[in-house]
């Protein structure tokens, strides 16, 4: 059969689409075992296109932590694109892994990551071209376990239809947990059912959510009742799982390299995992919680290790926010010393504002100089409190002109749209901000400097203090995005203003509960796929798919919800407490900032017990 698969592949499909080589496999540290000396085989399908799914670290992660086992072999699918979608149908050639060519249906696992809301059907997609049954109800005994992962498995209600095993949180513990249970349930003496699997799985590996095994109720009103547990022994709330030791899973050090463009072609290093700051729109904030380092040593030795391993000319440190990193400047130095003279650049994507930025500059003299990336959210300083982005436009100014005085030339600004108690006031600031931020190079005698501004609609996420807060229309996105436009002519600012019609859907799904397992099915009947991307979404037809299901979308994104409704993720327990998020709520509502907690006191979020305060001191250490 994989014979077979690979003739037909490379004699009448790969000629004929875009880009064939995403879809060959066999690259630089690529690893294929034989199926027959393993006991389990992993599938990691990442739901969106080889270039997006081969830049994430994650990802990468989990495939190096699997076949590190002797007894796993794990490989990896991406989303084909709609070409090459036509050309498999057309030859019948079912989805299959880049490593042996194996259809998917073949595996034991098949786990999906899903990194943002819009991948949703594209899930949907890679099943139907396996064959395999999209209702996780009508799948045989013998189908793969479809599990899935990731941000948006934090609310996973909209996919519990297609999905049989979730993985809340941190996957490197849970993902060998799963793999040793399944182990486990095989060696018993009576073969458990499908069913009694998922209740195996469900009370024994860490952040473990069968969404089969639990009762939804509604009220009248279409608004949830209760979630409770189908079956004696499941949690009534799952714990998302955390590694409290990062280091206790090192980076890969042979990262597999992409045969084609990639979105990062780079060594990522990722220095930290979690943040402090509490910003309340902020998903990432909460979910990641809590606040979590790599020893800088190893880091150091990691990047040396993939160098070796890779070849790839830029490293990039990665976290929530870098400049939080405690080791940030012996890491820095540590890099330099040996990079430097291989020409190999370093890149910081991630900085916060704050009163050490001014110092950055001279500290990363050798980062290459394409451009300094901040994310103010806010332009004035009431709404700024009112999110709790605690900045100052004094720091920003002051760090980026030391920026300009050590050869920078570009800064990107994210802005948000929409947010709880914005006027217009307060989106007419973000253009006086652009422009200063550009015009601050000429006080060094040269040309104004070139700013990316971005600005995309508040989205209310789920387990933040603004999960109650309604999302803002689009019309008035849309206008608050034509009068930011308007108010930047001008050659040295760029706006790139995000659609308001994909925001709305990720609102929607992002609050959803399981009355829209239908409407995605029906989406994606109608061909929405890869709705993340521009050229391929079709908000025509998903609303179409809306109204075909009887589904509100204004019900989920667009109304604020009471203190009292039953959320439909309230029994996912990120370890950051209900309670937690009310108190910033209100402090909201009063626009009252709270202070990092690791520089103020205890917030009491809930993660007391795991903060290691000695290793979350912000800032450059030098």
């Amino acid at each position: 059969m994989k014979n077979d698969i690979r003739t037909l592949l490379d004699k009448r499909i790969w000629p004929f689409v875009e880009t064939p080589g995403q879809y060959v496999g066999g690259e630089p540290n690529s690893i294929a075992k034989d199926h027959g000396s393993v006991d389990v085989t992993f599938a990691l399908a990442f739901p969106d296109a080889y270039a997006v799914g081969i830049s994430h670290l994650g990802f990468q992660i989990l495939y190096d932590i699997l076949n590190a086992r002797d007894d796993v072999a794990a490989e990896r699918v991406y989303a084909p694109f709609p070409d090459m979608v036509a050309k498999m149908r057309e030859e019948r050639v079912p989805l299959y892994s880049l490593e042996t060519y194996t259809p998917l249906s073949e595996f034991d696992i098949i786990g999906f990551t899903l990194q943002y809301e819009m991948c949703c059907t594209n899930v949907l997609l890679m099943l139907d071209l396996a064959g395999i049954p999209l209702l996780a109800e009508m799948r045989a005994q013998d189908a793969p376990l479809i599990v899935a992962g990731g941000p948006c498995a934090y609310n996973p209600e909209p996919m519990s239809a297609f999905i049989d095993l979730f993985i809340i949180g941190d996957g490197e513990e849970a993902v060998t947990k799963l793999v040793d249970e399944l182990k486990a349930a095989r060696n018993r003496k009576k073969e458990l059912s499908r069913r009694e699997l998922l209740i195996h799985l469900a009370k024994k590996v860490p952040g473990a959510y069968a969404p089969s095994l639990y009762n939804v109720e509604y009220n009248e009103d279409g608004t949830i009742h209760s979630v409770t547990p189908a079956v004696k022994g499941v949690p009534e709330r799952v714990e998302a799982a955390i590694v409290k030791d990062l280091d206790a899973f090192p980076l890969p050090t042979k990262p597999i390299v992409p045969l084609v463009e990639a979105v990062h072609d780079r060594i990522t290093l990722e220095v930290a995992r979690g943040c402090t700051h509490g910003c309340r729109f902020c998903h990432a904030g909460i979910i990641k919680r809590p606040f979590r380092t790599r020893d800088p040593l190893k880091l150091i030795d990691a990047a040396h290790e993939c160098y070796r391993s890779t070849g790839h000319n830029e490293i990039s440190l990665t976290a929530l926010s870098v400049s939080d990193y405690p080791h940030l400047y012996p890491l820095l130095k540590g890099l330099a010393a040996y990079f430097d003279p291989l020409h190999v650049n370093i890149s910081l994507p991630s900085l916060r504002v704050n009163k050490e930025l001014k110092e950055l500059p001279s500290v990363v003299s050798s980062v290459r100089k394409s451009g300094l990336t901040f994310a103010p959210e806010a332009a004035t300083e009431p709404l700024r409190r009112r999110i709790n982005k605690n900045i100052s436009n004094d720091d920003l100014f002051r760090g980026v002109l030391e920026a300009y005085r050590a050869g920078w030339e570009t800064v990107k600004l994210y802005f948000m749209v929409g947010l709880p108690g914005e006027t217009a006031d307060d989106v007419d600031e973000i253009a006086r901000l652009a422009k200063k931020v550009s015009m601050l190079r000429k006080e060094l005698g040269k040309a104004p400097a070139r700013v990316n501004l971005s600005a995309a609609p508040f989205v209310p996420k789920p387990h933040t203090p603004f999960q109650w807060h309604p999302m803002a229309s689009m019309d008035l996105i849309r206008m608050r995005q034509g009068k930011l436009r308007a108010d930047i002519k001008g050659k040295n600012i760029w706006l790139k203003a995000h659609r308001a019609d994909r925001s709305f859907l990720e609102a929607v799904f992002a609050r959803g509960d399981r009355t829209l397992g239908m409407a995605i099915f029906e989406a994606y009947r109608r061909g929405c796929i890869f709705a993340a991307w521009d050229e391929h979404f079709n908000y025509g037809a998903w609303q179409e798919a809306l109204d075909a299901c009887q589904v509100d979308g204004a019900f989920y994104a667009n109304r604020e919800r009471p203190e009292y409704e039953v959320m439909p993720w309230d029994h996912i327990d990120t370890g950051v407490t209900k309670q937690f998020l009310l108190r910033e709520k209100h402090r909201a509502e009063n626009d009252e900032p709270t202070p990092d907690c690791t520089t103020g006191k205890c917030t009491g979020c809930g993660h007391e017990d795991l903060c290691r305060k000695e290793t979350r001191r912000p800032g450059i250490v030098k």
